[in-house]
């Protein structure tokens, strides 16, 4: 995750679905970007044929229950935490989503299949530098018994989430990993989003879970797993809580370099440890992967080194 260089696409993706919450159809294209331009969100298809760019920040966030919104109401994208996972997982930079309606498709309910897009595609190294966002002083927010932070690091971003549920097909679960699109491939991009059977009709009258389904949701019955597959990890519900969170911490508008760690957390504290952090500048600061002179001249590698340019949240 400490790659010199900023990435884009290789060429243009589209996929196309329905959200989990709104069961709205969805068409996603995803689109080369320039150096420095982060991830926007292009929302078309509204009232007059308006469309409205929305930079995937944490200071856009309208809405964390059950997903993570982005924009005001009416001009909004929900559900784009997978997405941002992939992209922060491969270390992809730099990318436009276009999308037609007002919630990303939910695919299988995890990020496999925009892993598998992205991957067919490819990634190409641009000529700046890639920028990181090192925490410098631990953030803390709380709610209750649950609590979500960011503590400082040497290197790269390290995840420590744990979940709690009375349900005993969940029970108490704990991931620990370090962020690689390696690790990122193989332990948590297929994990899937998941919800109990009882909870249906309230989310329902709300608005929500419209489109879920067992092609996208692993539905708890009580302390059965309805899925006729069952479950792809057997910790398989913390795992996509750990998917949401690296999805939610992309929202900083670049990679961290710390150590985040959450106990029955969820969008919403994700996005609030961002507000925290970015309260106050002496909690973080910038820094880019470059060579220095002398290393260069000795091939010793890359070394980090503080930039005091504007700050990229």
């Amino acid at each position: 995750m400490m790659a010199a260089k900023q990435t884009t696409l290789r060429d243009r993706i589209v996929l196309s679905g329905a959200g989990v919450h709104s069961n709205a159809p969805a068409r996603l294209v995803l689109h080369p970007s320039e150096p420095n331009s982060g991830v926007s969100f292009l929302r078309t298809g509204l009232p007059g044929g308006r469309e409205r760019m929305i930079e995937a920040k944490y200071s856009h966030v309208s809405m964390t229950e059950l997903c993570t919104v982005l924009g005001a109401e009416g001009e909004s994208v929900s559900t784009v935490e997978h997405l941002l996972a992939a992209f922060a997982g491969l270390g992809l930079d730099n990318v436009t989503v276009e999308v037609d309606g007002p919630e990303l498709p939910i695919m299988d309910g995890s990020a496999a299949d925009f892993v598998e897009a992205i991957d067919r595609t490819g990634l190409v190294q641009l000529s700046a530098a890639r920028r990181f966002i090192k925490v410098l002083k631990t953030v803390r927010v709380e709610n209750g018994r649950s609590f979500s932070e960011l503590r400082p690091a040497e290197r790269g971003l390290r995840l420590e989430v744990e979940i709690d549920f009375a349900s005993g097909v969940i029970g108490r679960q704990k991931k620990v990993m370090d962020l690689d699109p390696a690790s990122f491939r193989r332990d948590i991009s297929r994990a899937r989003t998941f919800g109990f059977i009882a909870d249906v009709e309230r989310l329902w009258k709300a608005g929500f879970a419209l489109g879920a389904s067992l092609e996208n949701t692993v539905a708890l019955d009580g302390e059965r797993v309805l899925n006729p597959g069952g479950l792809r990890y057997a910790d398989e519900f913390v795992r996509h809580k750990t998917l949401d969170a690296v999805g939610d911490l992309a929202l900083a508008g670049a990679p961290l370099i710390g150590c985040y760690r959450s106990f029955c957390g969820g969008h919403k504290m994700n996005v609030s440890v961002l507000e925290a952090l970015f309260a106050d500048r002496a909690n973080y600061q910038i820094v880019e992967s470059q060579p220095r002179r002398e290393a260069a001249r000795a091939d010793l590698g890359l070394a980090l080194r503080a930039v005091y340019a504007p700050d990229v949240h």
